[in-house]
């Protein structure tokens, strides 16, 4: 038993986590790891296509509107990235037994939570004491 499901079934908790639950949640997050990386190759071998000299010619409404479809790609690839190493951060806290758990307060984090949010790594209350400040 991983140490959320322990401390969900201490605490009287409902939140108890089956070794099939998690291993569909890994698969999941697994799955999304994959289609984002394939998002961040596919993004950044077209800004990376992008070349200088197009914009040859352009007026200055068409430069801009380059601009800011490249920034919007990079601002979008970064997004990216960000999901994978939170997806990864949650696939490692599966293997290590620790998902679930809140690292703030230690607490288990409510089942319903991690299944609409997966990547969760603080219980509500910790979360919104987080967003207060």
């Amino acid at each position: 038993m991983t140490r959320a499901a322990k401390t969900a079934t201490e605490t009287g908790g409902d939140a108890v986590w089956t070794t099939q639950e998690l291993a569909e949640v890994k698969h999941r997050l697994q799955g999304e790891i994959e289609e984002l990386n394939a998002e961040v190759a596919k993004a950044e071998s077209q800004i990376a296509s992008g070349d200088i000299s197009d914009s040859a010619g352009d007026d200055q409404a068409d430069a801009g509107a380059k601009t800011y479809e490249r920034e919007r790609e990079i601002a979008l690839t970064l997004n990216a990235r960000d999901l994978i190493a939170q997806n990864e951060r949650a696939v490692a806290r599966i293997d290590a037994g620790t998902y679930g758990v809140c690292e703030s307060c230690h607490k288990p984090i409510g089942k319903e939570r991690l299944q609409a949010f997966p990547r969760a790594t603080l219980c509500v209350s910790c979360k919104q004491r987080e967003e207060r400040r």
